[in-house]
């Protein structure tokens, strides 16, 4: 986790988890990126478990319109703060509110990237139990999270650049898990997403919205997923979808046996 200790996070949190499991070779191809741009470094990343203050791969749009993919810490640090522990909460924004908020108010307009991911999970709460649910789009789909970015400069001079994951309201599909989903930005709207010229909030804002339902798909994985730590390649894999049994509570006492 850059070098730092492992965090827990609360997972009720959206978005908190997600899986992008691709090389940079169908990155380049997914998101129109130069090849000579998908460099080795970005095939060694794929993974079932990514979690906020790694690093994780983003495109973004760079000089004369291209794109590039770039390694950003997920969690925001803005550029103006002193302390970059705010980075650690900061790795979810709400779209509603994307303009009242300080850390991101200013980046909605000319700092958005994407965040590539072919799943991402929530968690259904049953007492103390927490039974993780895997999202697709299609059938391990690559798709692309609506993310802002920030470029900070820490204390020994050296710049961090970190991004934050924007959330809406559920659709059909996850709603029945959780209250919110992350903003998934269909292929068609990347270059409005991408190109810092767009500033017009309007045509910003129509992104901000549940994505299909119909074009997604969820199902119950292994709780193994529940600790970041947890990387075996076959925990995203589908599981039986058994009622969630709250072991915090006591179980009822018998029935007495009766005579008559």
């Amino acid at each position: 986790m850059c070098g730092a200790q492992r965090r827990r996070y609360n997972l009720g949190n959206m978005c908190c988890r997600f899986r992008l499991s691709v090389t940079a070779r169908e990155l380049a191809r997914m998101f129109n990126v130069e090849l000579n741009e998908a460099l080795d470094e970005f095939d060694n990343l794929s993974r079932i478990n990514i979690a906020p203050t790694q690093q994780i791969i983003t495109v973004k749009q760079g000089s004369k319109k291209s794109r590039k993919l770039t390694m950003m810490r997920w969690g925001l640090i803005p550029a103006w703060t002193k302390d970059a522990n705010i980075g650690n909460r900061n790795f979810n924004a709400r779209s509603e509110n994307i303009r009242e908020t300080a850390s991101f108010r200013d980046l909605i307009s000319s700092r958005r990237c994407l965040i590539p991911a072919d799943g991402f999970y929530e968690w259904k709460k049953t007492g103390k139990i927490k039974q993780p649910y895997c999202f697709e789009v299609g059938k391990k789909k690559l798709f692309a999270f609506a993310g802002l970015w920030d470029s900070w400069k820490n204390p020994q001079g050296q710049i961090v650049e970190s991004c934050t994951i924007l959330t809406t309201s559920p659709n059909e599909v996850v709603a029945s898990i959780h209250e919110r989903m992350p903003v998934i930005v269909p292929p068609e709207k990347y270059d409005v997403w991408l190109d810092p010229d767009i500033n017009d909030y309007q045509a910003i804002k129509e992104i901000l919205t549940p994505y299909d339902a119909q074009a997604m798909s969820q199902y119950p994985v292994s709780p193994k997923l529940n600790n970041s730590a947890n990387e075996e390649l076959s925990l995203d894999c589908p599981i039986e979808d058994r009622p969630i049994k709250d072991r915090s509570k006591p179980a009822p006492l018998p029935e007495q046996p009766r005579l008559f």
